[in-house]
C-alpha cells in the first residue's frame, strides 16, 4: 500500500525547507511578543529577513560573532524571551559548542539554535561549509531537543513546536529544495516518529530523517515493484527519539536501514542502533557519509558520490535482508 504522502512526491513540487522555517517564524512573531531573532550576518541565507522586516525591534544582527550570538541569546532567554539564533550549521553549533553547552544547555534555557545549510546542500562552498557532524554534537548535550524536518511543511511545524517547548532546541535545516512528503494536515509532535508507509508484510524498516525521507520513499516505491515490502519512518526527532516506534518496527521486520545526510558515526543511525542494542538487536545497514569530509559539487552530485540516493537505499535494503536471512 502506497501512502498518500508518497503519491504526492514529484520533481515539480520541490520546495525549500528553510523557507518553511522563515515563514513560520513570522507567524510565531505575530502571536508571541517574547520571540526574538538573532543572526550572525546571514539574514537572507537563513530566511530570517522575513522576521526582520516585520519585527525590526525584535531582530538583532550581531555580525560575524557566533559565540556572542549564542551568549546574548542565553541571557535573553534567562529574562523570559524566546530567542532563535541563526547561522550556518558549520558555525553554530560547529563554532559555538562551548557557548551552547555552558550558557544554554547547562542552564536549561529555551534558546533555539537554528543550523542552516546543514549536510551537503552547501555543495559548491566545499567541505568547510558542509556540516556533517552537527547531529552527533547536539544529541550528546543534556536537555537539548534535536529536530530535523524533512520538507517545507514539516519545517514550519517543527519551528512552531520548538517555539513552545520551553527547552533548549536544535533545528537542523537543509539548504537545497526537497520533495514534499508531508502536507499541512500531516501529524507532527516532538518526540514522535511518523510512519509514512507500511506494507502488509514488511521485511525491513527504513528509518530516515531530513532530506533522506524523500529518498527513502522513492526507494520504497521501487522496492515494492520488486516484491520487497517495507516500513518507512520519518524520524524527525533525534532527541528525544521515539523508542517505542523504532523498537516495534524492528520487531515487525527483523531488519533496519537508517538514512541521514550526516556522518554515519554518531548520527541519527547511531542513536537508533543504541536503542535497538539495548532492547531488540537486529541487523542494521547505515546510509550516511562514511567517516570523511565533503567536497565541492552540486548537492545531487554529492548525494551520488556519498551513496545517499534512493538507489543506494535499495542496495542497503537488499544487504540487510540477506544478513537477516543468513
Amino acid at each position: 500500500m502506497i501512502s498518500k504522502s508518497l503519491s504526492q512526491i514529484s520533481i515539480s513540487n520541490l520546495r525549500s525547507i528553510r523557507d518553511g522555517f522563515g515563514e513560520a517564524l513570522v507567524e510565531i512573531g505575530e502571536k508571541n511578543k517574547n520571540v526574538v531573532v538573532l543572526t550572525a550576518d546571514l539574514k537572507e541565507s537563513t530566511r530570517v529577513h522575513l522576521f526582520a522586516e516585520k519585527f525590526p525591534e525584535r531582530f538583532i544582527e550581531v555580525g560575524v560573532a557566533e559565540q556572542a550570538l549564542v551568549t546574548i541569546a542565553s541571557g535573553m532567554a534567562a529574562e523570559g524571551k524566546i530567542p532563535f539564533t541563526t547561522s550556518y550549521a558549520v558555525f553554530s553549533p560547529g563554532r559555538t559548542l562551548d557557548q551552547i553547552r555552558t550558557t544554554v544547555a547547562l542552564n536549561n534555557v529555551p534558546v533555539k539554535i537554528v543550523g542552516a545549510h546543514a549536510g551537503l546542500g552547501a555543495g559548491p562552498y566545499g567541505s568547510t561549509h558542509q556540516a556533517l557532524e552537527d547531529i552527533a554534537i547536539m544529541r550528546t548535550l543534556p536537555n537539548m531537543v534535536v529536530e530535523i524536518p524533512c520538507d517545507y511543511e514539516e519545517a514550519k511545524k517543527a519551528t512552531l513546536a520548538v517555539a513552545k517547548n520551553d527547552l533548549p532546541s536544535y533545528l537542523r535545516l537543509a539548504r537545497q529544495e526537497s520533495g514534499q512528503v508531508t502536507t499541512q494536515n500531516s501529524p507532527f509532535k516532538i518526540g514522535r516518529a511518523e510512519i509514512l508507509r507500511q506494507s502488509k508484510s514488511p521485511e525491513v524498516a527504513i528509518v530516515a530523517c531530513g532530506t533522506l525521507v524523500y529518498e527513502a520513499l522513492l526507494a520504497a516505491k521501487e522496492l515494492e515493484s520488486k516484491g520487497i515490502e517495507t516500513i518507512v519512518i520519518n524520524n524527525h526527532t533525534v532527541k528525544p527519539m521515539d523508542e517505542r516506534t523504532i523498537i516495534r518496527s524492528a520487531k515487525t521486520t527483523g531488519a533496519v536501514v537508517t538514512c541521514e545526510e550526516h556522518q554515519i558515526d554518531g548520527g541519527m543511525g547511531s542513536a537508533v542502533a543504541e536503542i535497538l542494542s539495548r532492547n531488540f538487536p537486529v541487523p542494521i545497514e547505515f546510509i550516511g557519509v562514511p567517516n570523511c569530509f565533503g567536497e565541492s559539487g552540486k548537492s545531487e552530485e554529492l548525494f551520488k558520490k556519498f551513496k545517499l540516493t534512493s538507489k543506494d537505499i535499495i542496495e542497503a535494503v537488499k544487504r540487510v535482508i540477506l544478513r537477516k536471512n543468513s
